[in-house]
């Protein structure tokens, strides 16, 4: 399994929707449990690393990397 480098400010699409209907999230915080945001109705989450990483469909937007 290849290790995902996510940063703070990337915006995600998930597998499966949100229960508002966005799939897309902004990710607040990086470590072994990520802090999400849900684009389409701000509800904040926190979720285990592995887990989003299996979630993950693509990543959209990358975040401010030099």
């Amino acid at each position: 399994m290849q290790i995902i480098k996510f940063e703070v400010g990337d915006i995600v699409e998930l597998k499966k929707k949100h229960p508002c209907g966005s799939s897309q999230f902004k990710i607040l915080r990086v470590g072994s449990e990520m802090r999400i945001v849900c684009l389409g109705c701000s509800r904040d989450m926190i979720i285990d690393r592995v887990k989003l990483e299996k979630a993950v469909k693509k990543i959209i937007q990358g975040g401010e990397r030099n």
